[in-house]
């Protein structure tokens, strides 16, 4: 229950951390089962991906400080479902 799935638009150096990295960190977050990553957009210096998380219960917060310690810059919360423990309560809610 809980959160279930978070799709993200960040920002990462070109070098570090690898995608590899990212996602083995992220799937280290209480509650992932699942996290995708697409590259969406490259520069010199950066490079914009798409990270899609899924799983149940999600820690949002753990999230977020991974990706902080990472120096990932989180640009916009794109997608979120979130199933709450009332019977039939699966809501789906788009940012960005």
């Amino acid at each position: 229950m809980g959160l279930k799935k978070i799709v993200l638009d960040v920002l990462k150096p070109i070098r570090e951390p690898t995608l590899v990295t990212l996602a083995k960190n992220l799937s280290r977050v209480s509650g992932v089962k699942e996290v995708s990553i697409v590259v969406s957009e490259m520069d010199v210096e950066t490079v914009t991906l798409v990270i899609t998380i899924n799983g149940n219960n999600i820690d949002y917060d753990e999230v977020e400080n991974t990706l902080r310690e990472l120096g990932v810059a989180l640009h916009s919360v794109d997608e979120v479902v979130f199933e709450s423990e009332v019977a039939g309560g699966t809501e789906e809610v788009e940012e960005g």
